[in-house]
């Protein structure tokens, strides 16, 4: 049998979209699953233990929250929740930086003029 040459395809593909310094919702998100289904409308929560995912969500007719999609088992839920809140980090590392480098730029080096004698 012929192996799969396809290229690997990372399990989740994180896009963070929106950062709010301010109010419980930290940022929006999408996730791509292996290349093959996406989910959109997720949100980085900050609750009373800290950071965590909201998955999208309808309001049931009780008024109960009901996930949209979620993931089936509690390793499956821990890793799609490490991937949302690591690119979650990453972005706001990769924020602070580029806030640093336009409020602190680098010094541009001084071009070398010739010098010139005197008479």
């Amino acid at each position: 049998m012929p192996k799969n040459t396809t290229p690997a395809v990372p399990k989740y593909d994180v896009k963070i979209h929106s950062i709010r310094p301010e109010g419980s919702c930290k940022a929006t998100a999408s996730v791509n699953i292996y290349g093959d289904f996406a989910v959109r409308g997720i949100k980085i929560m900050d609750g009373s233990k800290g950071l965590f995912v909201s998955m999208p969500s309808y309001k049931a007719g009780n008024g109960e929250y009901r996930d949209i999609c979620f993931p089936c088992t509690k390793d499956a839920k821990a890793e799609f929740d490490k991937a949302v809140l690591g690119a979650y980090q990453q972005a706001l590392t990769q924020g602070q930086a580029t806030a640093q480098k336009q409020e602190f730029p680098e010094p541009q080096q001084a071009q070398s003029q010739p010098v010139m004698g005197g008479m």
